[in-house]
């Protein structure tokens, strides 16, 4: 059977540190979570659930309005990242071999990434496969159902990966967009410089 993989992109985080919708935040003209998704789209990915919450969903959304994807709300209180992998989960109309977990905080992932991703995946089904950057592991991570299903459990991702050490298979790529998360002003002043650099 072919793999069948479908995409939860989280994008329910308040932005605290930040002190506005991050994911709203433009990048060359585009909103960060704009640049998520099209990495995902032109990878192949074209079952993808979004992920937002109800302080920051209708902004998403309407940003959104007219792409081919699945708004989902996570309604859970003082929600964490779980909440959120498990609302997507249980949106999907279908069962996916496999659910590549992606965070809209990661804007520079390259299509090329999820890709290799995706390739190491249709060779190894059974594997969570986790991208690794001049040794870092970084984001997304390709996880088969029948691992990720273990989130319903209690358990976080992290627990899950720990939990399955035998299953991780940790490919190379070189792409710094798997580790370089935008969590502050900094590092959206230096995301800026790397799409425009000529602005200072």
């Amino acid at each position: 059977m072919d793999p069948i993989v479908s995409a939860i992109l989280l994008a329910a985080g308040l932005s605290s540190r930040m002190g506005r919708i991050k994911q709203l935040l433009l990048l060359d003209d585009k909103p960060v979570i704009r640049h998520c998704l099209d990495a995902l789209f032109v990878s192949g990915i074209r079952d993808i659930r979004v992920v937002v919450s109800p302080q920051n969903g209708g902004d998403i959304a309407e940003r959104l309005h007219g792409l081919a994807v699945k708004i989902v709300i996570n309604d859970a209180p003082n929600s964490e990242m779980s909440d959120s992998i498990r609302a997507g989960l249980r949106s999907l109309d279908h069962v996916p071999t496999g659910v590549l977990v992606c965070l809209s905080d990661y804007p520079l992932v390259l299509a090329q990434t999820i890709r290799a991703i995706m390739d190491a995946y249709i060779g190894n089904p059974n594997r969570i496969i986790i991208p690794v950057y001049r040794g870092r592991r970084g984001h997304p991570t390709l996880f088969p159902a029948t691992i990720i299903n273990e989130i319903f459990s209690g358990m976080t991702l992290r627990d899950i990966v720990r939990n399955n050490p035998q299953k991780v298979l940790a490919i190379t790529v070189d792409d710094e967009g798997v580790v370089f998360d935008l969590d502050n002003e900094d590092d959206y002043r230096i995301m800026k410089q790397k799409f425009m650099p000529d602005v200072s």
